[in-house]
């Protein structure tokens, strides 16, 4: 095969090693927990940060706060995590994991997502610049640009409320 040739299988493999990677994670940890890889992302940076603050939680996983507010509802339901209103300023809400939540954190395996964030986070600005611009090239390759962002493997969509680098073209 040509030098293009074994270019575009080796980026085809790379692509299936990510897939398969994230998939796998997302298994074992709805496996081990009972809960999905977002839910347990949350869980695990409101443990960092308890008592923390909505903006703060979405900040950390690079999501949008009405995104994360989804997540709480069902953390919340499920028993997990709460909110809890400042007693200084009414306005203020904090979210910390009830003692079923931390008793959780404890024994959950790594979530992908976090393992994604914390590598790209390591790297130098000009990678992060050609990664995101090599992304950009498979979404149009696709036709995909338009299609919300959901998290991986989650129904959950990260609903924008600004302009993307994306949007901004």
């Amino acid at each position: 095969m040509g030098e293009r040739t074994d270019l575009v299988a080796d980026i085809i493999d790379d692509i299936r090693r990510v897939f398969q990677v994230v998939n796998e994670h997302s298994k074992d940890v709805e496996r081990r927990t009972g809960i999905t890889g977002p839910q347990l992302w949350a869980i695990k940076t409101i443990a960092e940060g308890a008592p923390i603050m909505v903006s703060d939680i979405a900040a950390r996983m690079h999501l949008h706060a009405a995104t994360v507010v989804g997540i709480l509802d069902r953390l919340e339901s499920r028993g997990l995590a709460r909110r809890v209103r400042s007693q200084e300023d009414r306005r203020v809400v904090r979210v910390e994991l009830t003692g079923q939540g931390e008793r959780l954190v404890k024994k959950a395996p790594e979530v992908a997502q976090g393992l994604l964030v914390a590598g790209l986070e390591r790297l130098h600005t000009k990678n992060l610049k050609s990664i995101a611009a090599s992304l950009d090239q498979l979404v149009d390759i696709l036709g995909a640009q338009g299609i919300p962002p959901k998290l991986i493997l989650s129904p959950e969509v990260n609903k924008p409320v600004r302009q993307t680098r994306r949007t901004a073209k």
